[in-house]
């Protein structure tokens, strides 16, 4: 279940759905287009996928990793004028989301009103999504931001209790938490001298994932840091 139609009722929810389209995608596959034309919303039922910016100079950078009951594109179901996405979405693996047209929800807020919920739900969450991230930007140290983005990572690839493997180069986390990839590493040896992590070529292993959490939630000191 998506956190974002649970807000419906169970009658609104299965008549959303039921407008949904269900699309599958391979490996690497990309699913939208930085600059495309942006004319459907996508709930992610399976698979994780990489949503990438381009830089000015030309290169791209991971901004988010999404997994299932996540979401991306609702701006495409806001009305008046053409919207462009704004990343690049590629399946990090086999993938399926369900798409929601921007034609097919004009067609569903006329016949059912309520349903607009959907979208100011999805709209608040991402403007809480931002604030946080704009916060952590500007305020945390990069320990912190480290510890922030691993816990939401476990959140996305973790299947059950016990370790969760996050196949990511150092590098991928360091274009995540906006650190340089020495910096990055520095902080993730820290992590697993205290046993909170374990490192290997191309992915991180977190071990004790209450205490990555808590690392993530420690308070700010009196300019803003966490400690470190």
């Amino acid at each position: 279940m998506w956190p974002l139609v649970a807000t419906l009722s169970d009658a609104d929810r299965a008549v959303v759905l039921a407008a949904t389209r269900l699309r599958r995608f391979g490996r690497d596959e990309v699913l939208v287009h930085e600059g495309d034309p942006s004319d459907s919303l996508h709930l992610v039922e399976s698979g994780r996928l990489a949503v990438r910016v381009s830089t000015e100079d030309g290169g791209r950078v991971l901004l988010n990793v999404l997994g299932p009951g996540s979401h991306f594109g609702e701006l495409s179901l806001v009305a008046g004028g053409e919207r462009r996405r704004t990343a690049t979405v590629v399946a990090l693996e086999p993938s399926a989301t369900r798409t929601l047209s921007a034609s097919a929800f004009a067609d569903l807020r006329r016949r059912r009103p309520e349903t607009m919920a959907f979208l100011l739900a999805a709209l608040a969450q991402r403007v809480e999504e931002l604030s946080v991230r704009l916060v952590e930007s500007t305020y945390d140290s990069l320990d912190r931001r480290v510890c922030s983005r691993l816990a939401q990572l476990v959140e996305v690839y973790a299947e059950g209790p016990g370790p969760v493997a996050v196949p990511l180069t150092q590098d991928l986390i360091a274009e995540l938490t906006g650190g340089t990839r020495p910096s990055v590493n520095q902080a993730l040896q820290r992590l697993a001298r205290r046993g909170v992590v374990e490192l290997a070529r191309g992915r991180v292993t977190v071990i004790d994932r209450d205490r990555l959490a808590a690392r993530a939630r420690l308070p700010r000191d009196l300019h803003g840091r966490a400690p470190a």
